[in-house]
């Protein structure tokens, strides 16, 4: 606390940093524990079998908007705006969720059975389907986040880490089967949606206080269809690059394209935590105070994009050093990949903040035309590069396309127009805010 009172936190900046702060430890403990581990498990499959279970995992995640029906930033929107709707909110979203996951289980099935003919990956996808399941729990981790409590997200996913971590470093000493790598993947959901649900238990109420309200069931469904619509066209064309890599290459190649993501995903986290914390505080902000609120979003955006320009640019220039350390020569061919493919972060941190913006301002319905255009960019480019240019060309287009459906399209869109001012302020003169963290919770 001393620390803060020099600084001249007020207590809305303490709790916020606070909350930043375990927010950052959950997942840095995370992606650590899933980064070290992985580099392992990568080492012992090999290039093929690790980009065989990437291609298991990219599939399902392709359905997975489905099943979320964007509704993860509208809940944490409403039960910020309406507190004591709590249990109502939290039930209707429960209840849609579980309705969602049944519908796109059985559409992985049927797309699989058309699409995929080798019966091990139909098995290996459909196990790993069921973490969708899973996911639906995930709506007490949103309260914990509209309350500004990621204490307890946090610890959750701490426990489930070394759990994780545990059980993936006795599959590697047991010398086990790739499909059991998969399972302690898919068990990873588990773990992490009791975590949630215990604490929700423990520091919040029952979960059987839970109620469906057809009246919020209208409102969630009306706010999240757009954004189901928009994460849809989002994870296509953040996943649908190994899965064509997979169909048009092999799954060597998906290996190699893995590496280098798992690296980038490792930084991604921080722009996105940063973000997704200071939605319910810009969300009070902008209720109270227009003025106000445009100078912290701006901040917001010059810290976040900058801090994802400064990360990139290392990595791209350490990559000879970072992907041999790691992963091994084994995946020397990552190089190139990561090389490029770590400027992802900076679209993808410049395309999120406004996402979260536009969120909070409730014009998400005009978003589905920008990650439209994204996806489109990203099929077609993928389609023309990688039979060129192999993985690299994916990565070309990986960048491409984010920044195409992140930045560009908020040109075209009018109402988005104050947007591409915000974010084109940010590229220009956001690097003097990045010592300024301290504006945006003030």
């Amino acid at each position: 606390m001393n620390l803060f009172s020099k600084l001249n936190f007020s207590e809305e900046a303490v709790k916020v940093s606070k909350n930043i702060g375990w927010a950052l430890l959950g997942k840095m403990t995370t992606l650590l524990g899933s980064f070290i581990v992985g580099i392992f498990v990568a080492r012992y499959l090999g290039p093929e079998q690790y980009g065989l279970m990437n291609y298991v995992i990219a599939y399902v995640s392709i359905f997975q908007a489905l099943a979320l029906f964007g509704m993860d930033n509208i809940e944490i929107r409403e039960e910020a705006k309406n507190k004591d709707d709590r249990d109502s909110i939290i039930g209707t979203a429960f209840v849609l969720k579980l309705i969602f996951a049944a519908v796109t289980i059985l559409l992985i099935f049927i797309v699989v059975m058309l699409s995929v003919s080798d019966v091990f990956t139909r098995a290996m996808i459909m196990l790993y389907s069921l973490t969708i399941v899973c996911s639906c729990f995930f709506v007490t981790r949103n309260y914990f986040t509209s309350i500004v409590w990621n204490e307890y997200v946090a610890k959750s996913e701490i426990a489930r880490s070394v759990i994780g971590v545990i059980i993936k470093v006795l599959l590697l000493l047991a010398h086990a089967k790739l499909v059991w790598f998969i399972v302690a993947v898919t068990f990873d959901y588990v773990l992490l949606a009791s975590g949630y649900c215990l604490s929700y238990s423990k520091k919040i109420d029952r979960i059987r206080l839970w109620r469906f309200d057809r009246k919020w069931a209208k409102v969630l469904i009306r706010q999240s269809f757009p954004l189901m619509l928009t994460t849809s066209m989002v994870i296509v064309y953040q996943k649908i690059d190994q899965v064509m890599i997979g169909n048009m290459l092999d799954n060597s190649a998906v290996g190699q394209f893995s590496v280098a993501s798992k690296i980038v995903e490792m930084l991604i986290f921080v722009p996105s935590m940063i973000c997704q914390t200071m939605m319910p505080i810009l969300t009070d902000v902008f209720v109270q105070d227009r003025e106000a609120y445009n100078v912290k979003a701006q901040c917001v955006m010059n810290i976040t994009l900058w801090l994802s320009i400064l990360m990139s640019v290392v990595v791209s220039l350490m990559s000879y050093c970072i992907v041999p350390a790691t992963f091994g020569k084994d995946f020397m061919l990552a190089i190139p990949i990561l090389q490029i493919l770590s400027f992802k972060l900076v679209t993808v941190a410049l395309s999120n903040t406004a996402g979260y913006l536009l969120t909070i301002e409730g014009l998400q319905d005009y978003a589905i035309f920008r990650d439209i255009l994204g996806c489109v960019v990203c099929v077609a480019l993928n389609l023309v590069l990688i039979p060129v240019l192999g993985a690299v060309g994916s990565a070309i287009v990986a960048v491409v396309s984010n920044f195409v459906a992140g930045y560009m399209a908020d040109l075209v869109i009018p109402r988005y127009r104050h947007i591409f001012r915000m974010q084109t302020k940010a590229i220009f003169m956001g690097w003097k805010d990045v010592l300024r963290i301290k504006e945006i919770v003030r």
